[in-house]
């Protein structure tokens, strides 16, 4: 295992980004996140975009410059695509491609369309990654407060030989210099990243919640106080985690919840999910869960709106719902705004 390089602004030549025209390709999450903050740090910044669609009104409400996006390759140094996974290869292959010119930088913020080669870049463009750890909205909330969200960066091509200081250049403009930036490759970042998302943020973390909440009521418990106990609370376990690692948890946790924590947790995550992480990994790596996504995606999304129509209804998103809408915490100052971001 080899030592770990955090770079903070003190390493970065800051203004090298300030240098160059930064097309952003869509005002999703982290276009709008990674846009605006650019814009802010005094960057030349403006946006690829469906004219006269929704994210182009949004982008304008901000007083941010858009045109179209074979209008916004042609005029940027540096084209960062901000767009769906699922789509990406065919916008690049219709928009981007053709209006790409000798020592551009092609960017994205995660590695899957190069690493599983939907999108091979031509050898005289330099391929970098800028890849926030956080959700735009956070990206642009911490950055508000002074503050930033850690980045990662990697190089697949360099045919400037700056591809690195730019990368570090621009994480360091989206405010990723306050808090640490890692060099990694788009292959670890692709393959961790997937892994983590289906195995423990998303995948892992709502499946549990979901059967725990489930268990709780099947066995007579009042749902709303299975809500509490599986999913709200869940929060401020993460936070204990988030700040100070699993011995800070369970160092303010109660000896009851450690011991709990201690002899129960293993019994439940146990070898046998263990190797069904193995088996999704492996998937992951050879790109067998790359293919299946693209495939759905290609073929119209049945399969996937009907898991997104089934988690909807679940009993705990109507017990969630009546719940939060009933107290006063997460309704000022929420990040997310639909109709702006």
């Amino acid at each position: 295992m080899k030592d770990l390089k955090i770079y903070l602004d003190s390493d970065i030549n800051t203004n090298l980004i300030k240098t160059k025209k930064i097309a952003i390709i869509g005002f999703g999450s982290q276009g709008y996140g990674q846009g605006l903050n650019l814009k802010d740090a005094g960057c030349n910044v403006f946006f690829g975009l469906r004219q006269g669609g929704v994210s182009d009104t949004k982008a304008k409400d901000y007083g941010l410059k858009t045109m179209s996006i074979a209008e916004a390759v042609k005029q940027a140094d540096v084209v960062q695509i901000l767009i769906p996974d699922e789509i990406q290869a065919e916008v690049y292959k219709a928009e981007i491609e053709p209006n790409l010119h000798a020592g551009q930088y092609l960017m994205f913020s995660h590695g899957f369309n190069i690493h599983y080669g939907f999108i091979k870049a031509p050898e005289n463009i330099n391929v970098i990654m800028v890849a926030p750890k956080a959700p735009g909205h956070t990206v642009r909330n911490e950055y508000k407060e002074g503050r930033g969200v850690p980045s990662l960066i990697a190089v697949y091509q360099d045919c400037s030989g700056d591809a690195k200081d730019i990368a570090l250049s621009y994480a360091s403009a989206i405010g990723s210099g306050k808090t640490g930036i890692i060099e990694t490759t788009f292959k670890e970042e692709t393959e961790t990243d997937l892994f983590g998302e289906q195995t423990v943020l998303c995948g892992g973390c709502s499946s549990l919640i979901k059967a725990a909440f489930e268990t709780l009521v099947e066995a007579g418990y009042s749902p709303y106080m299975a809500y509490f106990e599986v999913c709200h609370e869940l929060k401020l376990i993460v936070d204990l985690i988030y700040e100070g690692g699993i011995e800070d948890m369970h160092y303010s946790i109660s000896n009851n919840a450690e011991y709990g924590d201690l002899t129960r947790g293993r019994k439940l995550i146990n070898a046998d999910v263990k190797t069904e992480m193995k088996n999704i990994l492996a998937d992951i790596q050879n790109g067998k869960y790359a293919e299946e996504f693209m495939k759905e995606m290609s073929s119209g999304g049945e399969n996937f709106a009907k898991l997104r129509a089934e988690s909807r209804v679940h009993l705990i998103e109507k017990i969630g719902n009546e719940i939060r809408s009933s107290f006063n915490w997460n309704k000022a100052g929420k990040l997310i705004d639909k109709t702006r971001n």
